[in-house]
């Protein structure tokens, strides 16, 4: 009879000991894999990011007035050039049939000139003998000088063709084109050989050549339309370009595009920026650069990971956990945030434990 009652009170006691152990197994499992993270004080900064380039604020066009082929290249791209120096030779590419036509226009504009003037001294005769008006005078001598500036453009059109330069009244055009601002060769488009239309008001002409002046660059990019409401002209940047990832280039906020336009399937704002601190290394025009507006800032505030607040409704809460290991939800409130770190206002100390839990496996 003892033997049964002892066995019994062995498998009590197992029993017993399978349940307490499991138990707790299972409250340690509760705490199992959490990560604890403390509050902080740092530096919070919530900022646009606009992805462009650097540029010359100003690019100019070099093209030429006359119609022809690139006889001669006088400069290399990077060369610096003042204003005036030559850049490059256009040699007129006339047809006979253009020459030809360009010689009995000249000669039918000088046949009627001759006439104009032996109308005008006959009229200028019978002018001074009171046998003529005022009035008719006055037209002949129009007229006169009408053929005379006829014979002038004619003489300078045969001149571009044949030498491929002539003289107006004050500005020489030549076939020989110079630098129109002091700046940097940037690209140079075209080659010896090459042909060349002009630029006219009916049509662009052939591009040549780029100038800018190097010394003020600017970035120009876009922003999304998400942050562009947070934007205003004035704003400090910061430039990170992708082929100086060590220098720190400074910049402030110039433009804001008024009107948004489409970029592979997203709506943007175009901004520039005035590069105000380039940095200890020379800016090239074209890098890629990443630019970062500064909206607010706030510096020694109390701070976690965004990630580690719930958000319901108007409400914020976290999870905290104290020197015993116990965890309790509270409320919050948040302030300023940039994405990865948020603010706390109120609710929360330094040097709190904040938990995050493991991902919850897909059963």
């Amino acid at each position: 009879m003892a033997k049964k009652i002892t066995a019994g009170l062995i498998i009590i006691v197992l029993v017993g000991g399978i349940i307490f152990f499991g138990f707790q197994s299972d409250s340690g499992n509760a705490n199992e894999g959490i990560k604890l993270f403390p509050v902080e004080r740092g530096h919070i900064v919530d900022k646009a990011i606009a992805i462009g380039e650097i540029e010359p604020e100003k690019e100019i066009g070099v093209k030429s007035h006359i119609s022809g082929v690139v006889q001669k290249l006088f400069v290399e791209e990077n060369d610096q050039v003042d204003v005036g120096d030559p850049l490059f030779e256009v040699s007129p590419r006339a047809t006979p049939e253009q020459m030809v036509n360009a010689e009995l226009s000249l000669q039918e504009s000088r046949v009627l000139h001759d006439n104009a003037r032996s109308e005008f001294e006959r009229r200028k005769g019978l002018f001074e003998k009171n046998l003529l008006s005022q009035s008719e005078y006055d037209n002949a001598k129009k007229t006169l000088e009408m053929a005379r500036l006829n014979v002038q453009r004619k003489e300078e059109a045969l001149s571009l063709l044949k030498e491929g330069k002539t003289k107006l009244t004050k500005e020489t055009i030549e076939s020989v084109i110079r630098a129109p601002v002091e700046g940097t060769v940037l690209a140079i488009y075209g080659e010896e050989g090459d042909p060349v239309e002009p630029m006219t008001s009916f049509q662009p002409g052939t591009p040549i050549m780029a100038l800018a002046d190097m010394s003020n660059l600017v970035f120009r990019g876009t922003v999304d339309e998400i942050d562009v409401g947070k934007l205003s002209e004035g704003m400090g940047v910061t430039l990170k370009i992708g082929a100086l990832p060590g220098d720190t280039v400074k910049g402030r906020l110039d433009k804001i595009a008024s009107k948004a336009r489409k970029q592979d399937q997203t709506t943007v704002f175009d901004v520039e920026v005035e590069i105000t601190e380039a940095g200890p290394n020379l800016l090239r025009a074209g890098y890629s650069a990443t630019a970062e507006i500064i909206i607010n800032e706030k510096n020694d505030v109390l701070m976690v990971p965004e990630r580690l607040v719930n958000f319901r409704s108007d409400s914020s809460f976290v999870d905290v956990q104290d020197s015993a290991g116990a965890i309790e939800t509270i409320p919050i409130e948040t302030g300023l945030s940039d994405g990865l770190n948020i603010e706390i206002v109120a609710g929360l100390d330094s040097g709190q434990q904040i938990v995050e839990y493991p991902p919850r496996e897909i059963q």
